[in-house]
């Protein structure tokens, strides 16, 4: 669809999140910034831009002796400085300046999800959505003004290294992180396939941080597994909503029907998001059609709702849902979704709370700005961004569980749904 950004700048903006199923109307998004990118809700946008004269109401840009909080002259007179008297001018670009402006103007908005991306910066960000780039497969985020792992992804380096969700990377390479931007530390973080990067990682439970070392590899994204567990309960992992996870989703409940399956796990523990219309697609294989999946709430008080389409696959099956702070975006949705409409219980820990909606718009140049424009609410009410979801039933997973292989939060959950049968 075309969409004409407030900022005067035309784009085709395409949102999504790595949770959607793409239903008819559009592609919506939500966060995503699997393996070593970005994190967040985010929709985003591709486009071609057309220049145009931009006015910026209520800044003056023309008196350069008034001093004012709104004064853009005062940004002139710092330019001009830097012209006239700094020792390496004649080594800047006009266009490197712009662009520091730019990502300054962004920052002081002080939201970890907004962000100006330079045409070089944006590339890599597409080829990060595309699903296969070099990296080391954790999703990374910024909570409470730190730098964290949000979830290192299926049997990716990350993982086998051993990063968490829920880890603080206090350290890359041996620089601080401390007022770090994702997308830099996202720079920092990837590299030529083979070589390591060198984590210090504050952890939860541990006096002193850990150093991790990761060796890069080519991240393949995995989607989808389910295995039959005992009572004919069907565990189903979801590990991200991709634009083939509801086509998955799909065939892996008709073959657990097939199977004999009278109760399903859905487990998204780690499952850091994507799509929007994915994890609408896959609430209609639970819900009846015409029920309220998630609201979307825009800063003028609007708001769009999702419904589910189609006719369920599975309603009326008890089902029981996993989630860890690695759950985040579309995972949050779809969770929150069947716990208010089939009283679906939530075993684990609480999820991360990632829960505005991001837009995407290609800029003049090339360049692209990421902005925060919506948040989202849940059939009941409840805000999900910085709330997260509180699991039914808490369980945690201790480092000897980890060591030994055993899954308290499976086993939990399991429980439940055969208690049910």
């Amino acid at each position: 669809m075309f969409h004409c950004a407030e900022s005067g700048v035309s784009a085709i903006i395409k949102r999504m999140n790595y949770s959607d199923g793409m239903r008819p109307r559009f592609a919506r998004a939500i966060i995503i910034i699997l393996a070593i990118s970005v994190s967040g809700v985010m929709g985003y946008g591709i486009g071609t831009a057309h220049p145009k004269t931009v006015v910026i109401r209520g800044v003056a840009n023309t008196a350069s002796d008034a001093v004012n909080a709104g004064d853009f002259a005062i940004f002139w007179d710092a330019w001009k400085g830097i012209e006239g008297s700094y020792l390496r001018a004649g080594q800047l670009k006009n266009r490197d300046l712009t662009y520091g402006a730019t990502s300054g103007l962004v920052a002081a908005l002080k939201d970890p999800y907004s962000v100006f991306m330079t045409p070089d910066d944006s590339k890599r960000f597409s080829e990060d959505l595309n699903g296969n780039f070099g990296g080391i497969g954790a999703e990374i985020g910024i909570k409470n003004d730190q730098l964290i792992v949000i979830a290192p992804l299926k049997d990716s380096p990350a993982e086998k290294a051993g990063l968490i969700s829920g880890d603080k990377l206090l350290e890359i390479n041996a620089s601080s992180t401390a007022g770090l931007a994702i997308n830099d530390a996202v720079k920092m973080i990837r590299g030529p396939k083979g070589t390591a990067v060198n984590f210090t990682v504050g952890r939860n439970g541990k006096e002193k941080p850990l150093t991790i070392r990761v060796t890069r590899d080519t991240i393949a994204i995995p989607v989808l597994e389910w295995k039959m567990k005992e009572g004919n309960v069907a565990h189903i992992q979801l590990f991200t909503f991709s634009e083939n996870s509801a086509a998955l989703m799909r065939n892996a409940l008709y073959e657990a029907k097939a199977a004999g399956a009278k109760g399903i796990v859905l487990d998204m523990r780690n499952n850091p998001g994507g799509y929007l219309d994915a994890a609408i697609a896959i609430a209609g294989y639970f819900m009846n059609p015409g029920q309220t999946v998630i609201f979307e709430e825009f800063r003028n008080g609007r708001k769009d709702s999702f419904e589910t389409e189609g006719t369920p696959i599975v309603a009326g099956l008890p089902i029981a849902i996993l989630m860890n702070a690695g759950s985040a975006s579309a995972s949050e949705i779809l969770a929150g979704a069947l716990k208010d409409d089939v009283k679906a219980p939530i075993v684990g820990e609480k999820s991360f709370g990632k829960g505005t909606v991001q837009e995407l718009t290609t800029l003049r140049d090339g360049s692209e700005l990421k902005l925060t424009i919506a948040h989202w609410i849940l059939p009941k009410g409840t805000q999900i961004d910085k709330n997260g979801i509180v699991p039914d039933v808490a369980v945690k997973i201790s480092d000897e569980d980890r060591e030994k292989k055993r899954d308290p939060q499976l086993e939990k959950a399991l429980e439940l749904v055969r208690a049910k049968l």
